[in-house]
């Protein structure tokens, strides 16, 4: 346990941003894994519809330093590869 005013309000402060950057990586993950879902089910309209959702929730992940820039616009890049390589729905 810290002693130091500092060190116990740094702790505080830890502990509530672990919570925010949590709740915002879990947030993510479950829009990536929507997504992965529409494309597997090879429903591209569904597809669509979810990485319009995902995308800027991705993207703002990594504008708040919950995820490297680079990663989330790999996965952006990825993701609508996916999505544009599945026949269009007849």
């Amino acid at each position: 346990m810290a002693h130091h005013k500092s060190a116990q309000k740094r702790i505080r402060r830890n502990a509530r941003r672990f919570a925010i950057n949590h709740a915002r990586k879990s947030r993510v993950r479950t829009f990536i894994k929507k997504v992965e879902l529409a494309v597997a089910g090879g429903d591209k309209a569904a597809a669509d519809a979810a990485f319009k959702v995902a995308q800027p929730e991705m993207m703002r992940g990594a504008q708040k330093g919950v995820f490297h820039k680079n990663t989330m616009s790999r996965k952006v890049s990825r993701l609508s590869a996916q999505i544009k390589a599945l026949p269009a729905a007849a």
